[in-house]
Parts: structure tokens; sequence; C-alpha cells
């Protein structure tokens, strides 16, 4: 772990000034975040970035990120990309903030639509395909409203909803690591009904969440592509296990296996990572990667964001009372398992 921490010296410098700079042109400004939190968040995105344990932190949660779909090639296919993933996250959000009695609530077709336009995330036409896609499989569904017939409202299965308690515990093990003072227990167990309280305290940073995930155009451009970020975090935790942060070995059959993707695929997002300045291919095959300086750089920048942004609604969480009932989607005893197999992952576009 010394050789990371002397790469997290060098680039220290260099990150902070790219964090101050993502605040100004993104907008995400203390007077913003100071209206959503109510007050001035117990953690601060400097300090996160800065941490000493970040790269400890970011060891954790690429292993704890990868497991979550490690056995499920076909999960990396559907939901690692941004159009998918941001919409399912924001379904969540809607439907856990869901009001029968509040036609401005309600999970519809149509407010999806509008909200990913106005995040910059994805057209209608192609949420109609996502969406269609993710109902197709059985981690969504559109049913008409029980208020308006002509209204369609949108749900997410419990397969979804069991699957994001698995992504939420993910993604906060980095903060478990750095911050052990401060209690994230309700995730780390799995709380149904805590996760429904978290999604829900979610819905208000919405917007704050698509500037931040624009913040770190070089993180973005892997999410960008399927199974994008599962490569990237393929790569750095084979640097993780070498104890070399400079090089890794990621052979792109091994890789393509590993994830349900191409091997061309993984070869081509490699590429494009190379013209970006990112990586550095010194061998066929993927055998010898160096990760360069401004790879590590952005991806500090990326897990910290994370870790601010969920930090802050897990505080807003914890103060909202107990929410009556259960996750609102139930699954169907005769739905039976979601689709595996190469088959079906070649049908995920």
């Amino acid at each position: 772990m010394r050789r990371f921490g002397k790469l997290c010296a060098y680039c220290s410098r260099d990150v902070l000034r790219q964090v101050r700079r993502s605040h100004r042109e993104t907008g995400t400004e203390d007077a913003e975040i100071e209206r959503l939190t109510g007050g001035t968040p117990r953690l601060t995105y400097d300090a996160i970035v800065a941490h000493p344990h970040l790269r400890e932190a970011t060891s954790v949660y690429v292993d704890r990120f990868l497991a979550v779909y490690d056995e499920e090639p076909f999960l990396v296919r559907l939901l690692i990309e941004a159009g998918r993933h941001s919409i399912v996250q924001l379904v969540m959000m809607l439907e856990a903030a869901y009001e029968p009695g509040r036609r401005e609530t309600w999970p519809t077709l149509g407010r999806v639509k509008d909200m990913m336009a106005a995040f910059g995330l994805a057209s209608g036409r192609h949420v109609d395909e996502l969406i269609g896609r993710l109902c197709e499989v059985g981690f969504l569904e559109l049913r008409p409203s029980e208020h308006d017939r002509r209204s369609k409202i949108l749900k997410g299965t419990e397969r979804l909803w069991t699957h994001d308690r698995e992504w939420l515990a993910a993604h906060f093990a980095p903060l478990a690591i750095c911050y052990p003072q401060h209690d994230y227990g309700a995730v780390e167990r799995r709380d149904p009904q805590f996760q429904l309280k978290f999604r829900r305290a979610t819905m208000p940073f919405a917007a704050l969440g698509a500037k931040l995930l624009h913040s770190v155009p070089d993180m973005l451009m892997f999410f960008e592509h399927a199974g994008g970020f599962m490569i990237v975090a393929a790569l750095f935790q084979a640097a993780f296990a070498t104890g070399e942060p400079s090089h890794a070995a990621v052979p792109y059959n091994d890789v393509g296996e590993r994830f349900g993707l191409s091997r061309t695929h993984v070869r081509r997002l490699l590429g494009v990572a190379e013209e970006a300045g990112l990586v550095k291919l010194h061998a066929r095959g993927g055998h010898r990667v160096e990760i360069l300086p401004r790879l590590w750089a952005s991806h500090d920048r990326g897990i910290s964001c994370g870790m601010y942004f969920h930090d802050m609604i897990y505080v807003q969480a914890v103060k909202r009372p107990a929410l009556p009932g259960a996750i609102p989607a139930v699954e169907d005893a005769d739905a039976g398992p979601p689709p595996t197999g190469r088959a079906h992952l070649r049908r995920v576009k």
C-alpha cells in the first residue's frame, strides 16, 4: 500500500484543483448543498478526496462493487451503462416518494422522460427503449394507475429492490473505512425499510447527483459504454492485487468472459481510454496496461463524489420518521428467475 500512498501524494494537488474546478463548473456551490441538507454537510468533498485512507477505501470498494456483479454477467450488460443505471435509480426514487393522492408525485413514464432529459442523460425515445428492455427482463413494471387508467405508473420489482440493497452496501463500504465513527449499519444490514427511506430522501438530490456524475468526465466516459465501469474496476482491482499502482494485467478474453462482454468491446474501450490519456497499452491482449496518473486522479474524484453524495443522503434518511408498510414492489411468485446465459446477453444492447 506504500506505493499507492506515494501515488496518492503525487496526484493530490492536481486532484484538489480539479475538485474545486468541478464545484465552479457544475454549480455545486455551498449554498445549493446547504439548501438541500438544511445546514453544512458533516463531510466535505475536499476532505474525502484528500483522506489518508482513500486508497484503502478504494480497494475495498472495487472488490465489493465487482462482487455484486461477478456472478451475474447479465446484470453487467443490463445495468452498468449510464442510461439504464440512471433510469432504475430514478424509478426507485420516484416510487419511494409516491403518494397516490398527489398526482405530481406519480412515477409516470412521462415524468421519467422529462427528468432524464433535464439531467442530460437520455432522450425520450431512448428512455422508451431502455424502459421497454428493463420491463421485458423483469426489473421494472409499467401498469395503469388505479386512480387514472390513462396514466401508466412505473414500479421497480422486488428483484430490482433486492439488487439495490447489495449495490448500496458496496457503495457505503468506502465510507465505513474512512469514517468508522459514523454508523452506516442500516445499509450494511440491507434493511428494506431504511432502503425505502434512503431512496425517498434521495429525490431532492437527484439534480445534484446528475451534476456530480457529469463533473468527472473521464469516469463518465467508461460509464457511457455497456459494462465500461466494470472494465476500469477490474483494472484497478488487478493493480491492487499486485501492489503495483502503475501497471496491471487485464487480458481481454478473461475480462470479457468474466462480465459477459466481447473481447473486441474490451479492447476498443481500453483503446479509447488510451487515446484520452488515461492508460497506456504496452502489450497485446491487455496483458500489460499502464494506469496513468490522470486515471487515478479521476477515479479519486469519482469515488469521492459518490461518498460525499451518499453520506449527505444517509444523514437525511436517518432524520426521517419510520415509514409504514414494506418495499412497494412485490415479487410475482410465478415470475421465475431472471434471464441468464449468453443468448440473453446478446440481446441486451
